[in-house]
Formats: C-alpha cells, sequence, structure tokens
C-alpha cells in the first residue's frame, strides 16, 4: 500500500495564524499552540479597547472643556456649558468643543457668554 500525504489546509492554516502572531515575543510567535491562545486574547484586547478608546477620548475632551471655562469664572462649569448649549439647540459636540478650547479659547469663550447671555434673556423674561 502507497504512502498519503496529507493535505496542506492545515498547515496553511499555520502559517496564516503564525503571520499574525510574528511580532510576538518568545514561544508566542513560536509554538502553534501558545500562539492560537495568544491570537484569542490578542483580539479580546482589541476588540475590548476600542470602546475604551472612545470612553478615554471623551474623558480627556470633558477635562479640557472643564480647565478652560473655569479659567474665566469659578461659578461657570463644564455641566453649566452643555446643559445651556442643549437650551439654545446648538449642535456643537465635546470633541469639537475640546479643539476649539485648545487652538482658540477667546473663541470659547465667546461662545459661553453668548449662551450665558441668552440663557439669562430668556429666564428672566419667564419670570416677568
Amino acid at each position: 500500500m502507497t504512502r498519503i500525504k496529507r493535505g496542506y489546509i492545515a498547515r496553511r492554516r499555520r502559517t496564516k495564524i503564525r503571520l499574525f502572531a510574528s511580532s510576538f515575543r518568545g514561544a508566542h510567535s513560536r509554538l502553534t499552540r501558545t500562539i492560537t491562545q495568544q491570537k484569542i486574547r490578542a483580539l479580546v484586547s482589541a476588540h475590548r479597547d476600542r470602546d475604551r478608546k472612545k470612553r478615554d477620548f471623551r474623558r480627556l475632551w470633558i477635562t479640557r472643556i472643564n480647565a478652560v471655562i473655569r479659567e474665566r469664572g469659578v461659578s461657570y462649569s463644564y455641566s453649566r456649558l452643555i446643559h445651556d448649549l442643549y437650551k439654545r439647540q446648538l449642535l456643537l459636540n465635546r470633541k469639537i468643543l475640546a479643539q476649539i478650547a485648545i487652538s482658540n479659547r477667546n473663541c470659547l469663550y465667546m461662545i459661553s457668554n453668548e449662551i450665558i447671555k441668552e440663557v439669562d434673556w430668556k429666564e428672566s423674561t419667564r419670570i416677568i
């Protein structure tokens, strides 16, 4: 009986996994079982950290906006600014506000002052 050679499918699968893990250190890039374990772990971390990155950037933007707003006056804060923006139905998200705060603080001060004036004016007319 002649010898039957195995196919190439398993070898192709392993080389594909090895290409993924070629930058890993030690046995994590050489041994097939540890390569598959590390691949699963890497993909889980990547999936988790995509959401975490969004969270971290939102926190950074909020911190930047709050720092610039509080420089002008202690009584005015980030939460009041966002509340007043929603009252006036202005479509400025936190990313844009943070970019304005970094590049041109006077522009952010002008926006906040206009919002404060209009909100105070509306509230004073409602009381009367």
